[in-house]
């Protein structure tokens, strides 16, 4: 497969918005306008799919299949269009994989960036046509008030910079409900990357959110782990460290888990209630990983900050030393 790098973003450019998941409804007033004056001052002009509106919802909080699937090849098809990004996650993005133009999006290539159950189309598009894709913020991200500063560096690297990001851990993180209360924050100092398996190791990115990529087992919308792959995983608050043990076990049975030289976990949340103490033993039970590097409690997942991280680029991990490279 031939890998295909999308066109870095620029001052005049157009981006479009769309709801592969959850519509916009859920975004509020005050944080649509935040990220609308977020993006104007990057110098970029954002537009909206056509079913991105509060109308035509179903009972999942999504539109029809056939809307969201033509929101996403109309934003591929239109020249102007230099960026896709989700307005955010949510439960049933997998819906879409088998209705696809991926010859469209092949010959088309652009920027696609969200999270969470956005996993599944990062994952398909770059299994399906070698396009990179980039987990790292939704469009509702941008309409958050305080906190937004790593995550806004660290994407403008990677999509409108050199595309190398040379990753430190950010000072300070926070899982509390912003998008309920802009004011009512609460930041945590970071205590750095978690260096459960030191070592060294290269090759090419995959993975997301872990429960949304194990959607993908057994499927051709998985991406192999050819070569040398790096496994990128994160869940949210939902799963405790049994769900995230069985998680990764099913992950770890692929007969391709061998290609594996890497993983880096994001970090979890609160609610989880994972230790530091819980995760190294189950790390530490998986023959499968005991020669490979092991670093945790990095800036992604469902907490602030977020980093942009090229599915399908490559990550080089010496110690707790991360680059990740388009």
């Amino acid at each position: 497969m031939q890998k295909i790098i999308p066109e870095k973003l620029k001052a005049g450019d157009e981006v479009r918005v769309i709801a592969p998941a959850r519509g916009i409804r859920i975004i509020g007033k005050e944080s649509r306008e935040i990220a609308a004056e977020r993006f104007a001052a990057l110098g970029l002009k954002v537009t909206f799919g056509k079913n991105t509106t509060d109308e035509n919802w179903d009972m999942m909080g999504s539109s029809p299949i056939e809307d969201r699937v033509s929101d996403i090849h109309d934003a591929f098809a239109d020249k102007n269009v230099k960026a896709v990004f989700t307005i955010i996650g949510g439960a049933n993005s997998n819906q879409l994989l088998p209705y696809l133009d991926y010859g469209l999006i092949e010959n088309n290539p652009k920027i696609f960036c969200g999270f969470s159950d956005i996993t599944a189309l990062l994952n398909s598009i770059y299994a399906m046509t070698g396009l990179e894709t980039y987990s790292g913020p939704h469009y509702s991200s941008f309409g958050m008030k305080h906190g937004f500063d790593y995550t806004l560096e660290n994407m403008r690297k990677m999509l409108m910079g050199s595309g190398v990001n040379e990753v430190m851990p950010s000072r300070e993180w926070s899982d509390d409900p912003w998008f309920i209360d802009q004011e009512k924050r609460e930041f945590i100092k970071n205590e750095g990357y978690w260096l459960i398996h030191g070592g060294k190791a290269s090759g090419t990115i995959v993975g997301g959110n872990l429960g949304t990529f194990n959607l993908l087992l057994g499927t051709p919308f998985r991406p192999a782990f050819d070569g040398d792959t790096i496994l990128f995983a994160e869940d949210t608050e939902g799963c405790d460290i049994a769900q995230f043990e069985r998680n990764l076990q099913a992950l770890i049975y692929q007969p391709d888990f061998k290609n594996v030289k890497g993983l880096v976990l994001g970090r979890f949340q609160k609610g989880s209630k994972v230790s530091r103490e819980q995760l190294e033993f189950v790390i530490n039970t998986k023959r499968e990983l005991k020669d490979i590097p092991v670093v945790a409690n990095v800036d992604f997942g469902h907490s602030t900050p977020l980093l942009t991280i090229p599915v399908g680029g490559t990550a080089e991990i010496n110690d707790d030393r991360l680059v990740l490279k388009d």
